[in-house]
């Protein structure tokens, strides 16, 4: 069976780092796009990065050059380095794998960034 499983959240003050890790099973991960995403209560879920099978990356305008994504094809894994957080980056952050029309979601880890 497919699974998706983040782990890596936790408590962080601001100006911390954290490094979030997202190993997805089951699928042919290589040739997947891989995405982070979050959803704070009471809004959206939006993108936080994303990463194509051909190593493309894009960024939420509010994570750049403080968010890093990245991936290990041979350990199924897609990380997020998040360096400098801020109390608006609390939230749950979920793990998608992505081969349209078929998308696959992890069940999120908690971020929150307090002093």
């Amino acid at each position: 069976q497919v699974q998706v499983v983040e782990s890596g959240g936790g408590l962080v003050q601001p100006g911390g780092s954290l490094r979030l890790s997202c190993v997805a099973s089951g699928i042919m991960f290589s040739i997947y796009d891989m995405a982070w995403y979050r959803q704070a209560p009471g809004k959206q879920r939006e993108l936080v990065a994303g990463l194509t099978s051909g190593g493309t990356t894009n960024y939420a305008d509010s994570v750049k050059g403080r968010f890093t994504i990245s991936r290990d094809n041979a350990e199924k894994t897609v990380y997020l380095q998040m360096n400098s957080l801020k109390p608006e980056d609390t939230a749950v952050y979920y793990c998608a794998a992505v081969r349209r029309p078929i998308n696959y979601w992890g069940q999120g880890t908690q971020v929150t960034v307090s002093s």
